[in-house]
């Protein structure tokens, strides 16, 4: 159950068991897929799934990108801090999500949809990079009234700090709109992911409906590039297009702050209104310590967030999103080595665990 006094965040999001598989430069070309993309499957691509189980060898995650970003944040910060809400089909796939959820202490406050199963995605691993291809299922069929289902309602409520991902904008938009209008209303946070660039590029509408209220904002290299082809920005410089999302329309007092990640390379960060853009280096990981970047940018943005909750300037938020981002490339998946620990943390405390997590 969801405690009041020590919830911190909520997200929104898309529950997906991954099922990732390495050396998938043949699936790639089979289904007409990109590295480091991410698309919806459509009719061709749906065969995929059973594919890579009968001609693979299948590891199987607890993945959807709010979902991953939400575990993120609860690895930093003290126990009964998260709550993830989604949809997920009646099935041992979603049970297999929740004691995922339930071993890192994030709250599943999934609503369950008796007829379809639960969402899955292929993500094709080819050196380091990865690419996803999601069948959403249950996923797609949330409906807004979850929200006020009496827990649902009450972790709003109690949150101060709220995040939805990109991918849910695809069918849920109205639920987005209702909840970032909520953390307006109450003087709340509420942060936006890009996720992929299909996005920005095919759900512009549904994008511009939210990122007004949006006071954090995150994306990649090749998002932001999306965004601003579909906003008629002819620039493909990360430090003015990350500066026009910061300006782009708002409907909240506080100034938006937009961080777009480039691999390897600096993390670009705009303010509204700002003179300036400012740039975040990435500390450099030896490429035998890669296993692959399915995840990384989700985690880097638990690790933003979780700074932010514990009170940090921006600046130290973003080193725990790079520290977290580069402790996910180093395993399988997105997953955090998580630790056990039992007693409060205070703001030093909670880096602290980051950074001993970080040098095993």
């Amino acid at each position: 159950m969801v405690d009041p006094k020590t919830l911190k965040l909520v997200a929104l999001g898309n529950p997906l068991l991954d099922m990732q598989i390495r050396d998938g430069e043949a699936v790639l070309e089979k289904y007409g897929l990109k590295s480091n993309d991410a698309v919806l499957a459509n009719e061709q691509q749906l065969s995929i799934y059973q594919y890579i189980v009968e001609n693979y060898q299948v590891t199987y995650v607890a993945g959807g990108a709010a979902q991953n970003t939400a575990r993120a944040v609860q690895y930093v910060l003290p126990e009964h801090s998260t709550a993830y809400i989604g949809a997920v089909g009646k099935d041992d796939l979603a049970q297999q999500l929740r004691a995922a959820n339930e071993r890192e202490g994030l709250e599943s406050l999934y609503q369950v949809v008796d007829s379809v199963p639960t969402g899955s995605c292929a993500v094709v691993i080819t050196g380091h990079d990865r690419s996803l291809c999601t069948n959403l299922g249950a996923a797609e069929k949330f409906n807004k009234s979850h929200l006020d289902t009496p827990e649902v309602k009450a972790a709003i409520e109690a949150a101060p700090f709220f995040y939805v991902g990109g991918f849910f904008l695809t069918h849920g938009v109205e639920s987005a709109v209702a909840v970032a209008k909520h953390a307006k209303e109450a003087g709340k946070s509420f942060a936006f992911n890009l996720s992929a660039p299909f996005i920005p590029q095919f759900f512009k509408a549904q994008v511009d409906q939210v990122l007004p209220y949006a006071e954090l904002v995150i994306g990649n290299e090749s998002e932001a590039e999306a965004w601003a082809q579909a906003s008629n920005l002819e620039t493909r410089d990360l430090h003015q297009i990350a500066q026009a999302i910061a300006n782009s329309p708002s409907e909240i007092s506080k100034p938006r702050t937009v961080l777009i990640t480039h691999g390897s390379q600096a993390t670009v960060r705009a303010v509204q209104n700002g003179s300036q853009t400012f740039t975040h280096d990435t500390p450099k990981i030896d490429a035998k310590d890669i296993v692959d970047s399915n995840g990384a940018g989700d985690a880097f943005a638990g690790g933003v967030i979780s700074g932010l909750l514990l009170g940090k300037p921006i600046e130290e938020a973003v080193d725990i999103g790079h520290r977290l981002g580069g402790m996910c490339i180093g395993q399988v998946g997105p997953v955090l080595k998580f630790r056990t620990y039992t007693a409060p943390l205070t703001p030093s405390e909670g880096v602290c665990r980051v950074n001993a997590a970080a040098d095993t």
